[in-house]
């Protein structure tokens, strides 16, 4: 079963785009990174990552090992800024990763 969209997949990509030309209404941000989370979770289904973005969204995503309980051993946490510039090509995983842009527990997903 696919999982539950919130964002509809029109308005999700129309934010997306006007962040990408440069729109930093706070809005526009949160719904940019609400649909490219949930277009992570369906693209990449599975428990075994989580990946933070605070505080618009989380969402558990990539198939192996799942977790019921508290924390995974695998979270990915960054900032709107940062997210959205790796979904748009802007930003690079390993520069974001080398300088400080993601939580202590960060690996790059395979």
């Amino acid at each position: 079963m696919p999982p539950r969209r919130r964002i509809k997949p029109d308005e999700g990509a129309s934010a997306l785009g006007r962040y990408a030309a440069g729109e930093q209404d706070k809005q526009v941000i949160a719904t940019a990174v609400r649909y490219t989370l949930e277009e992570l979770m369906t693209r990449a289904p599975g428990r075994s990552v989580e990946v933070r973005v605070p505080p618009f969204g989380a969402v558990q995503c990539i198939e192996g090992p799942t977790h019921t309980r508290g924390t995974p051993p695998n979270v990915v946490e960054t900032d709107a800024a940062t997210w959205l510039g790796l979904v748009t090509g802007q930003t690079d995983w390993t520069q974001a990763r080398d300088q400080g842009q993601f939580g202590p527990a960060a690996t790059a997903p395979t």
